[in-house]
């Protein structure tokens, strides 16, 4: 089981559009193989990272709506958001390095 907390439909607004720190947020499925090859990945990455980035999941499957709103057609998908916006977004598996690269700029 995963240590990232979850957000969903009802906690996403507050989770993560109001929050005063970048956000990453980790669009998933529990059916979705890369979304489990990912998963330890992303929880190094909030490990790591936790002093500068908040690092939630969102299950798409039981949060449409949010992930129609952010255009999420594939899983995983990763999005990071700054002041409410979405920064950077990733889908598909990532290896770590890859991810750090394009997410750590936006975390300076």
């Amino acid at each position: 089981m995963s240590k990232i907390p979850h957000v969903t439909a009802e906690t996403f607004q507050q989770e993560v559009l109001e929050a005063e720190q970048p956000v990453l947020v980790d669009f998933t499925a529990v059916w979705c193989g890369p979304c489990k090859m990912l998963e330890p990945v992303v929880e190094e990455l909030a490990e790591e990272w936790k002093e500068q980035v908040k690092v939630v999941k969102l299950d798409v499957d039981h949060n449409q709506q949010i992930a129609m709103n952010y255009h999420v057609l594939g899983v995983p998908t990763l999005i990071l958001f700054k002041n409410g916006q979405p920064a950077e977004r990733l889908t598909g598996y990532r290896p770590k390095k890859h991810l750090v690269k394009k997410l750590s700029p936006h975390l300076a």
